[in-house]
């Protein structure tokens, strides 16, 4: 039976990914130089590793007239079929966009911690000072979120301080209502104080005369007649 169709993606491990580079390198260089021998062809590769490590590979003896002869091949507008429709311009945009797309992947991953090997203290350094810069502002965007926070509570602590005073208020003016008709009604009134008020409720006492004798007078047998309606 036949492999199965090999998925191309990154490969995660780190240790894994650099055995299957050493492997493919090996067979991208061989094929380069089987072209070159067997067509006659001038050829020129260059491979840069995942940690910077330069591989390069070329037909000629001199790689940079091979890079001339690319560069006045590609830009010069003498000798080169340019097709009317602009094609050769969209592919050199999509090859720079493809360039910097895997550039913005290539520093992800080293803000990640990954692949952090080839990069200079430099390169370090600048990583190091983003991280930080990053950091700051991350800081200072969460505390600016928690004293909004902060002041939403403040503000909804006064609406209800607010709204118990007026709450406090009503109760007050719902108590003294019944006080108010109590008194404009007799009907209503104190049942205690109206007894209080009835005259019926008063004891008359007739007024009695007052006694007053001398202690000669009670001394005396018959000195002075008792009077009629002394008992």
């Amino acid at each position: 039976m036949g492999r199965g169709k090999v998925v191309l993606e990154r490969i995660e491990n780190k240790i894994s990914r650099q055995v299957t580079f050493s492997k493919r390198r090996n067979g991208l260089l061989k094929k380069a130089y089987e072209l070159s021998l067997l067509c006659d062809a001038e050829v020129a590769l260059i491979i840069f590793s995942s940690r910077g490590k330069l591989f390069e590979f070329c037909s000629s003896t001199d790689i940079n007239k091979t890079l001339q002869r690319y560069q006045q091949c590609c830009y010069s507008t003498e000798g080169t079929n340019i097709p009317e429709d602009g094609s050769q311009a969209l592919y050199q945009e999509v090859s720079r966009l493809r360039a910097r797309c895997e550039s913005l992947q290539r520093s992800q991953r080293n803000f990640l911690g990954e692949e952090l090997e080839p990069l200079t203290v430099k390169e370090l350094k600048k990583i190091e000072k983003q991280l930080d810069k990053t950091l700051s502002e991350a800081r200072k965007r969460k505390t600016q979120l928690m004293f909004d926070r902060l002041e939403e509570l403040r503000k909804r602590e006064q609406d209800l301080k607010e709204k118990n005073q007026q709450l406090w208020i009503k109760l007050e003016e719902a108590q003294r209502l019944p006080a108010i008709h109590g008194v404009g009604d007799p009907s209503k009134g104190d049942g205690n104080r109206q007894s209080m008020m009835h005259p019926s409720k008063f004891n008359y006492v007739e007024p009695q005369p007052s006694l007053q004798m001398d202690q000669t007078s009670i001394r005396g047998k018959n000195k002075y007649p008792t009077p009629k309606w002394f008992p």
